[in-house]
């Protein structure tokens, strides 16, 4: 049965939650934000949700049995996301501005008090009629300025096709560290007049950090837009995720070393992991994704645990010239106080713990250096290898000569 629940776990993670979509929290007590879906395609000028496989299923935990009352809004961002559109919301929204979330539930005997909140979107009552960026805003008691999350996600309406490719033959190493992305865009069916209105967008492993933005093409021929040979998009291969499953809280998954139940709370001790030097060695992994899932349990959403997890990299002295995170989804990617890593000096390692809802977690440690501007790299702990297995994305915005907003007319997913 062990073996049946850890084969189930893995392959819900590897069709766990998506790419390309941002989450963030404002809120200690709000926690695992789930957007499981990539992007959302416009269909006939609109994407109304009646369609589950093109609309989303959102969900998080508030730390309480207390019934909280949250309202959700959407605005229309531009291609960086640094502000939002100059067009009003009337254009590219059908229906009310603003919805209240009403469904909830309690967890369930756990030993750990939470409410799961979950809502559909978009829904008859608020229909998408615009291609582009989009920021969902969760916030609390009606009042906008009581921000306690929000969701980045796109609406692609494909008119271009996009052609890419990864290779190790890179400027800088040849089978080395780095990967490069090569993008070709044929824009056969809109009228691109100057390439500068053009936009491509590509991300690896839904991350921010590394993310990188083109407003000029490498070539440009008839109809087509060409990013070759692009020092930009080099990119660090790195190395494949860490994974632990902690699916039970009764013995230890893969990648734990122990559980145990401790004033009140399950913790789970993983085993250390090691600086590694040398061979690349391929692993499965789901690029930073997680999913959560418990056993015994028939609604992992409410009956699921929330787990004190331990992370320890022992390292002999601490490094002066930069600071360690864990990345991946299950920090929303970021690099903020909650997965940075501190300094034990009388063990000689760095730890980490955070609080986790039960479930299987892909994690990556990222070291940035001081003066790099959040530039990080993968090579100060695990290395970085052109076979690493990433997950690249390439958007591509267009904004004629004109327009008030930046459309997303293609995406393109490279595995």
């Amino acid at each position: 049965m062990r073996k049946i629940v850890l084969i189930l776990s893995l392959l819900c993670l590897s069709l766990g939650v998506c790419a390309q979509v941002h989450t963030r929290t404002f809120n200690e007590n709000i926690r695992t934000l789930r957007v499981p879906r990539a992007y959302l395609v416009l269909q006939d000028g609109i994407v109304d949700g009646f369609d589950a496989e093109n609309s989303f299923d959102i969900s998080f935990d508030e730390m309480s049995h207390e019934v909280h009352f949250y309202t959700y809004t959407v605005r229309h961002m531009n291609a960086d996301w640094s502000r939002e559109s100059d067009i009003l919301s009337t254009e590219y929204l059908r229906g009310f501005t603003t919805q209240d979330i009403a469904d909830y539930a309690h967890s369930i005997n756990t030993s750990r008090l939470y409410t799961h909140y979950a809502f559909h979107f978009p829904n008859e009552d608020m229909i998408l009629t615009l291609d582009g960026n989009y920021r969902l805003i969760i916030y609390e008691d009606g009042n906008p300025d009581n921000k306690v999350a929000e969701v980045d996600f796109c609406v692609v309406d494909p008119r271009v096709k996009i052609e890419a490719g990864v290779r190790a033959n890179t400027d800088i190493e040849l089978n080395g560290r780095y990967q490069q992305v090569d993008i070709d865009v044929n824009t056969t069916a809109i009228d691109v007049r100057d390439p500068q209105e053009v936009r491509v967008v590509v991300t690896q492993n839904n991350r921010t950090d590394n993310a990188v933005i083109l407003t000029q093409p490498t070539f440009m021929e008839s109809k087509r837009l060409r990013y070759i040979n692009n020092k930009a998009l080099i990119f660090e291969g790195g190395n494949e995720y860490h994974h632990f499953d902690a699916f039970s809280c009764f013995y230890a998954g893969t990648g734990i070393d122990r559980m145990y139940y401790e004033l009140g709370d399950y913790n789970a001790l993983l085993f250390p992991n090691e600086i590694t030097q040398g061979q690349y060695i391929h692993e499965f992994d789901s690029d930073g994704r997680y999913v959560v899932n418990a056993e015994r349990t028939t609604d992992s959403d409410t009956e699921a645990e929330y787990v004190w997890v331990h992370w320890t990299l022992p390292v002999a002295k601490p490094w002066l010239d930069g600071a360690l995170y864990l990345g991946g989804d299950i920090f929303s990617n970021g690099m903020t106080m909650r997965n940075r890593m501190q300094y034990d000096a009388q063990n000689e390692c760095y730890w980490l713990t955070a609080l986790v809802k039960q479930g299987g977690y892909d994690f990556q440690y990222w070291f940035v250096g001081k003066g790099t501007q959040n530039k990080t790299t993968t090579q100060r702990v695990d290395g970085s290898y052109w076979q690493t297995e990433n997950e690249y994305a390439v958007f591509v915005y267009w904004r004629p000569f004109g327009a008030r907003y930046d459309r997303l007319v293609g995406v393109q997913i490279l595995h």
